[in-house]
């Protein structure tokens, strides 16, 4: 009787994994999983790489914590027990559809970059909240570090022949610098070698697998301003430079090996960890922006556009940073040129909670396409300074072209517009460097849902914007990258067709037009905290 049960519900399994699934995965190849841990949320999927379908997925949102004007916190445990909860979650579905946990054949980690942890290694205990990547307190600390630029120069690039990057709040090592000098328990830690750092990756990393493993890798470990761009290993002179001990820095892998496997939680015991990738990075990989010259931008809190440059490392003229893309073993790294905005998503987030424009994000669309044009306002939304091209951080937000005749739909147009614009300045940035232009833009990440948005880009850059069908390429990355690890798939493979094409619908005139005003606003925004700071002297 019970054999017969057995076999009975062994074909009804049989059954729902092929209804149940998407309708062209048939005989699932193998099944890989990816831990997406980003500025607002952390999610655990698992996809059928091949065919580019998620199958289960569990996500639960991050909290973020202000203890200051520009100071951006979270708390490391609450994003790990998230993460964990996650892939409790994703497999409770998974079993509802008759999968076990057995079919996932690996695991890979893509997360939020440049964002600093710090933990004592003996007990395992954050010694502080992680400071976000977009917090700028470090910014009197960025003071500082120039002060001891040799001649006085006071150049922000002096280490970017090393490093890749320019100096700015923005990165790790400034973060580590501020943790040391400001927070005694860290201090001590350091002092005492207890003290462990990371970013979100390693910190998963060391509690996925109970604190055997203190690792990153490359694309990860070069946007701290600690690793050498072509050695790929930490540079004993940037660590002297920003007074950081390299005892507490992790181990640099590549971005596609089994490290270790997870041990924690225990409905993943012995998959490996086979994929490690910071999340831009992930997104350039799950576009499938394999070769020179191809590029993508992911559309989030911020806005990330990064251009990949094959095996060579070219060094920006333009403001851009040069960054590692990826590394698969032992095979030699791809590059690539980076630029970011900082203010997307946000600018969106701000209108909604500050000035109560939107009541949720969802409407921005539907407010927007209520007006025909932004009837010529320009909204630069620079909160926390410009990133690249301009690397502006004195520069604050504006919004310009204001008559009595401009309505809440305008703003929120405008808002939209502020987004392609500043894509459009980085893309600009990058033919420069390249001396080549584009003729397509891969696209990704939330506010890609938004289709008028989409549009709106094709029209002020020029060029072809290319959406994926499947917008979770960030995770696929990973998936990607750990299928690679493992031996199981080969990236050719992949499915990359099925896609949403947006085509340029305004006139050059017109387009040149729009984007000279928008650098006429953008100037005003400059110099604007210094500007307040003589006025109340």
């Amino acid at each position: 009787m019970i054999r017969r049960y057995r076999k009975q519900r062994h074909e009804q399994c049989g059954f729902l994994r092929k209804s149940n699934m998407p309708a062209n995965v048939t005989g699932f190849g193998p099944l890989i999983g990816a831990i997406d841990e980003g500025t607002s949320s952390a999610r655990f999927l698992i996809f059928d790489v091949l065919h580019r379908k998620v199958v289960a997925s569990h996500q639960i949102e991050i909290k973020q914590k202000y203890p200051q004007e520009g100071w951006v916190e979270q708390d490391p445990n609450e994003i790990l027990h998230a993460v964990i909860e996650c892939i409790k979650e994703t497999v409770k579905k998974m079993k509802n559809m008759c999968l076990s946990v057995s079919d996932i054949k690996a695991v890979g980690i893509t997360n939020q970059r440049e964002t600093t942890l710090v933990w004592d290694k003996e007990t395992g205990e954050p010694l502080h909240n992680a400071i976000v990547w977009l917090d700028m307190r470090t910014t009197t600390t960025l003071d500082d570090v120039l002060d001891s630029v040799p001649n006085k120069t006071r150049n922000k690039n002096y280490l970017k022949p090393l490093c890749g990057l320019p100096m700015s709040p923005y990165f790790s090592a400034l973060k580590i610098r501020w943790l040391i000098d400001n927070v005694p328990r860290v201090k001590q830690a350091v002092d005492a070698s207890r003290c462990a750092f990371g970013t979100v990756d390693t910190w998963l990393i060391w509690n996925l697998t109970k604190g055997q493993l203190h690792i990153t890798d490359v694309s990860n470990a070069s946007r701290t301003m600690l690793m050498n761009i072509e050695t790929l290993k930490w540079d004993p002179l940037l660590c002297r430079f920003f007074g950081i001990p390299q005892h507490i820095l992790p181990e640099i892998r590549s971005s596609a090996e089994i490290y270790g496997h997870i041990s924690n939680p225990e409905a993943l015991a012995g998959i490996p960890i086979a994929g490690c990738v910071g999340d831009q990075q992930g997104a350039l990989l799950g576009q499938l922006c394999l070769k020179p010259g191809q590029a993508k931008a992911t559309y989030g809190t911020g806005c990330f556009l990064l251009y990949n440059t094959g095996n060579v490392k070219v060094d920006s003229t333009q403001g851009l940073l040069t960054t590692v893309a990826y590394k698969i073993a032992r095979f030699p790294p791809v590059y690539a040129l980076e630029g970011s905005v900082a203010v997307a998503g946000a600018a969106l987030s701000w209108l909604r909670d500050n000035v109560q424009i939107l009541t949720n994000i969802a409407q921005s669309q539907d407010m927007a396409e209520r007006v025909r044009c932004s009837g010529d306002v320009y909204f630069v939304p620079a909160f926390s300074g410009l990133y690249a091209p301009y690397w502006q951080q004195d520069a604050r937000g504006v919004i310009c072209g204001i008559t009595e005749d401009t309505q809440q739909y305008h703003i929120v147009r405008a808002a939209l517009e502020a987004v392609c614009f500043q894509t459009r300045d980085i893309l600009e940035a990058m033919v420069k460097d390249s001396g080549t232009k584009l003729t397509t833009l891969q696209v990704d990440g939330g506010m890609t849902v938004n289709s008028l948005l989409m549009q709106l880009q094709a029209d002020l850059t020029g060029i072809t914007v290319v959406r994926p069908d499947m917008v979770e390429t960030t995770a696929l990355g990973a998936a990607i990258l750990a299928g690679i690890g493992a031996g199981l798939i080969d990236i050719n493979d992949v499915d990359g067709s099925q896609v949403t094409k947006f085509s340029p619908a305004i006139s050059e005139d017109e387009r040149d037009l729009r984007y000279s005003k928008w650098k006429m606003a953008v100037e005003r925004s400059m110099k604007w905290d210094c500007s307040t700071t003589l006025m109340n002297n």
